[in-house]
């Protein structure tokens, strides 16, 4: 399975011909060719992991394929068919086996109202956990997509989920506000991190991807 990182929050995962794309949001950049999209995965419903722009641009090319949600994504966008998932939930959807978890963004601040949010877990192999810090206990994890710059983000808390998560490789995520500076920085706090189980950090770039 390859997993291609885009702008932000967006991935792209494909395998057997196939792609699943993962939360293409505000700050990334009109994905291009997907064609051979069979479900989208949409982890809350913050504009930074979702546009109707990015949406109807790819069902536009791959016609109306299920798109996998929480609650919340289903009551902010009206006008599209999203498939509920809730933590504990599994699906199957071409050659990509989906499992969730956590169920609750992370807290910005108290006077901030928490929303839906689910991790998910890819072919038993690959895990991203949204705006969150769900860990997907007992799983053997090759890859982890690691939150690195957010709001809602400090990045001990981030460091101690990679600690806990134990994946053999690991990039980062969720960076597009952060300063040059601040990326490189929380960068090398997330590869101490997943080193400390013998992992390997990978230093991904929109566009780049790497194979599991």
């Amino acid at each position: 399975m390859r997993v291609t990182k885009y702008e932000h929050a967006a991935l792209v995962l494909e395998t057997e011909g196939k792609a699943l794309v993962v939360d293409p949001g505000l700050f990334t950049n009109p994905l291009t060719d997907m064609h051979h999209v069979v479900a989208i995965v949409l982890t809350h419903q913050h504009a930074d992991h979702w546009t109707a722009e990015h949406l109807d641009r790819i069902l536009r090319t791959a016609g109306p394929v299920p798109i996998y949600a929480p609650a919340g994504v289903a009551a902010s966008a009206p006008g599209y068919e999203i498939t509920i998932v809730s933590a504990g939930d599994s699906v199957r959807v071409g050659p990509f086996a989906l499992e969730f978890f956590g169920g609750v963004h992370a807290v910005i601040h108290e006077s901030i109202p928490l929303v839906d949010n689910v991790g998910v877990l890819v072919n038993e192999a690959f895990y991203y956990p949204g705006d969150s810090y769900a860990v997907p206990r007992g799983r053997d994890i090759g890859l982890l997509a690691a939150p690195v710059g957010a709001p809602w983000l400090k990045i001990s808390e981030a460091m101690d989920f990679v600690l806990a998560v134990q994946p053999r490789q690991a990039f980062a995520t969720h960076d597009m506000t952060l300063s040059t500076i601040g990326r490189e920085m929380g960068r090398e706090r997330l590869k101490w991190a997943v080193e400390q189980h013998g992992g390997e950090f990978l230093v991904l770039e929109p566009g780049d991807a790497t194979d599991l």
